[in-house]
């Protein structure tokens, strides 16, 4: 009866889906404790929603039931899954937001028991009448097996690659924070020789930093990011607005 959900979604918060669905989980199980992690994801961003759930869901305590959702493919065949890890439990769409969970799966239900839907389900909001009820049941004790039939894999989701030429390596921005850092698809081991030159829209940086202190305020830096990403920041500013950068803006390293 204690149990937490947490909700993930890029639903924003200027109308009524975020408040249904906790009508939804509240009604069903009220003494359940709902934790918001962020409702303001980029629309339709399933990396976005894949690094968020990476980077947040194990820092919590075992058996909490994580509710993310972003469905750009809502009312179509992809299926409503329920993840069942060591410590926790993950609900929502089968489109890639799950695969970079660090936890092995114990077990992958396909949501099919009406039973624990509301009635009639949306063709358009899904969260609220099928995600949401189940999550509410499974902290309630409802066992994993009666939502519906296990299936053996869910759907992957691939980072785009990062590209070499001669002696360039081109990756491009993937995700950007609330404070306007770029996030980049490159990874430690794409630049084990360190590099020269990085480039993002003719703006050069020449060095990793370790802090954003390492730089002077309003100067650019380029770090590794907590997620494991090379990452480009501007200390006490908006990087992705003086660099005039959004998702999938090209970065040139001279490696």
């Amino acid at each position: 009866m204690g149990k937490i959900i947490t909700l993930t979604t890029d639903f924003g918060e200027a109308d009524y889906s975020v408040g249904a669905v906790k009508g939804v989980i509240l009604s069903i199980n009220p003494k359940v404790r709902i934790v918001d992690i962020t409702h303001q994801l980029q629309p339709f961003n399933l990396i976005s929603a894949a690094v968020t759930l990476k980077n947040f869901s194990s820092y919590f305590p075992t058996e909490t039931i994580h509710l993310a959702v972003v469905d750009p493919g809502v009312g179509s065949k992809r299926k409503p899954i329920l993840i069942q890890t060591e410590k926790y439990c993950f609900i929502g769409p089968d489109n890639g937001i799950f695969s970079w969970i660090n936890e092995p799966f114990q077990k992958i239900i396909h949501l099919t028991n009406s039973k624990f839907f509301l009635n009639p389900v949306s063709s358009t909001f899904q969260t609220r009448d099928v995600f949401a009820p189940v999550a509410a049941y499974l902290s309630l004790g409802v066992k994993i097996d009666e939502f519906g039939k296990p299936i053996s894999k869910i759907a992957g989701l691939r980072v785009p690659g990062v590209q070499f030429k001669k002696n360039k390596l081109i990756g491009e921005t993937i995700q950007v924070d609330n404070f306007g850092n770029l996030i980049t698809n490159i990874r430690p081991e794409n630049l084990k020789k360190g590099f020269k030159t990085l480039k993002i829209n003719d703006r050069k940086i020449f060095k990793v930093s370790h802090t954003f202190s390492s730089v002077s305020q309003g100067k650019i830096l380029v770090y590794w990011g907590s997620a494991g990403f090379l990452e480009i920041g501007i200390n006490c500013n908006n990087a992705a607005k003086i660099l005039k950068a959004k998702i999938g803006e090209k970065v040139e390293i001279e490696i």
